[in-house]
């Protein structure tokens, strides 16, 4: 990939007491804030953006709270991907879209949606490494990935995607790499101080975004 891609990142703060609301009124208050920086995004000439980890709803991991479930749908065929969908088309931009995806009941992923500056959906990347620890009950939510490590042709150049915690892993990474991705996104609702742009050896000095 030769020509310069310009990339935007979003990472927003729950603003509404989380406890205090449904999930249903936190997903509708998130979505509304993301698509007005979307807007804010294209305006600047944003060709691929992508959202945070569950970009929709708070990290509900440190609890073990079944609410939670109701946050979860269907990837592609669930009401936010078609909307990203429309947003993707409107704006001619690549969208990277982090949602708690619904295979069935009972059966979920921490995945992130892959869609087309034509508005196309291309695909999706399941998080493969879900930690089981004090904070992070991410076993409780989330089922391992099961889809590999995926690059997506898009409209300005190949795309792979980490979510999080995987990043502590080399071996999607350079799997990635190998698959021919020329920049690999990390969504993440991790701290502050461990989100940056680094330089992957493994990718040949190819960029990953946190």
């Amino acid at each position: 990939m030769s020509q310069i891609v310009r990339c935007a990142l979003i990472q927003t703060a729950q603003t509404a007491e989380a406890e205090k609301l449904s999930p249903e009124s936190i997903k509708e208050e998130m979505i509304t804030r993301h698509l007005q920086h979307i807007e804010a995004a294209a305006a600047q000439g944003t060709q691929v953006l992508c959202m945070q980890e569950l970009f929709y709803g708070p990290y509900f991991c440190p609890s073990q709270d079944i609410r939670w479930y109701a946050l979860t749908e269907a990837v592609p065929d669930g009401p936010t991907i078609h909307l990203m969908q429309e947003y993707a088309k409107k704006y001619q931009m690549v969208l990277v879209v982090p949602v708690y995806e619904r295979e069935m009941t009972g059966v979920y992923y921490n995945t992130a949606a892959v869609i087309d500056a034509d508005g196309r959906y291309l695909g999706k990347y399941r998080k493969t490494h879900i930690p089981q620890v004090q904070g992070f009950w991410e076993k409780f939510f989330f089922r391992p990935g099961n889809l590999g490590y995926p690059v997506f042709q898009t409209a300005y150049g190949k795309i792979g995607v980490y979510i999080c915690y995987d990043r502590h892993f080399p071996e999607g990474a350079r799997a990635l790499g190998l698959n021919g991705a020329e920049i690999v996104f990390n969504p993440s609702a991790t701290v502050a101080v461990l989100n940056s742009v680094q330089k992957l050896p493994e990718l040949g000095g190819k960029q990953r975004l946190n």
